[in-house]
């Protein structure tokens, strides 16, 4: 693990209480402690403004609501799985300073193993203005920020391993410049050369319309996700199953395609049906599809098969837009 200042927080104190968590270099803290689930991704401060439906250009619109709080695809996915009882450690990188302050308390709270995370100096905050509207579908601008500087160097197979790894999830691929030199692959084949399963999802991006570099993960990955959206511009298939075939035979052992309120599409060697959710009554989508992967991969981990998986995820996603917020919905009363 390279680059930055690291800290972390004891298991056991966070959950007695967050006052008794004290900020110490992390390898001391957390040195021989197990994780089952590590999530490599993007962190940022999600800003959310809620209900916005047009902005004109030389206007000024009013909003009745603001939420801020953690975001960022990697971290809503390892605070998912950290609120469903899975030790989950974040690698990722962000900048000190006020963002860092503001998120790091719902780390200690979700009880995170931030091991690796680095909280860099001399890094640019990465923020996320979420503009979310009336159907409950949020507009976002970003700016990468300390994400930028997060790489596969960051990320040791074998020390993970050797901390009980069972499950390496890559969290919105496509926001990660980092991890666009073509070196993932490699570091996904070593992974799963130690027996950990891996996932992958992405996110809307330019990077979609060229995905050279995906297709060369999509043989060492497990499970891979991705909305109707992305799985659209990224095969130029229209149909949500063909989108999960051709994902299949470009060699991911299992594609699922998140279609909302219409569930989800499975397909992989044992599957190929859409797994319908619950009706729901979302107020915010945002940190949906994370929370599906947290949910599915947490699954997995007790030994639920595929579609079982997905049916896990829609549990958790309707946790997650019942609230505001991206994690909120883990800590409300369901």
């Amino acid at each position: 693990m390279t680059g930055g200042f690291f800290y972390g927080c004891d298991g056991q104190a966070l959950s007695q209480s967050m006052g008794a968590c004290q900020r110490v270099p992390l390898f001391s803290s957390l040195k021989g402690q197990k994780m089952e689930a590590v999530v490599l991704g993007n962190v940022t401060l999600d800003i959310l403004c809620y209900y916005v439906e047009d902005v004109p250009r030389h206007d000024s619109v009013p909003f009745g609501k603001v939420v801020i709080g953690p975001g960022g695809c990697g971290s809503n996915v390892a605070m998912g799985l950290s609120a469903l009882g899975v030790s989950t450690a974040l690698v990722a990188k962000i900048a000190s300073g006020e963002v860092f302050s503001l998120i790091e308390p719902h780390w200690r709270r979700a009880g995170l193993d931030t091991r690796y995370v680095a909280v860099e100096k001399n890094a640019d905050p990465a923020v996320s203005v979420g503009l979310v509207d009336r159907c409950a579908q949020p507009r976002f601008i970003h700016t990468p920020g300390a994400n930028a500087g997060l790489t596969v160097d960051d990320l040791d197979p074998a020390a993970l391993a050797q901390q009980g790894a069972r499950f390496l999830h890559i969290g919105g691929f496509f926001g990660l410049p980092g991890l666009m030199d073509g070196r993932v692959p490699g570091i996904l084949d070593a992974v799963r050369g130690l027996g950990i399963k891996t996932s992958l999802d992405v996110i809307n991006s330019p990077h979609l319309e060229t995905p050279g570099l995906l297709w060369s993960c999509l043989p060492h990955l497990d499970y891979f996700f991705c909305n109707l959206r992305e799985g659209q511009r990224l095969t130029r298939l229209d149909e949500p199953a063909r989108i999960g075939a051709e994902i299949l035979d470009r060699g991911a052992g299992a594609a699922v395609v998140k279609l909302g309120e219409k569930g989800c599409r499975l397909e992989s060697r044992a599957f190929s049906t859409t797994v319908p959710t619950e009706p729901r009554n979302a107020v915010d989508t945002t940190g949906a599809g994370d929370a599906f992967a947290a949910g599915f991969i947490a699954a997995i981990l007790e030994g639920s098969d595929s579609r079982e998986a997905c049916l896990a995820g829609h549990r958790a996603s309707a946790r997650i837009v019942s609230t505001f917020g991206a994690v909120a919905g883990w800590y409300e009363p369901s």
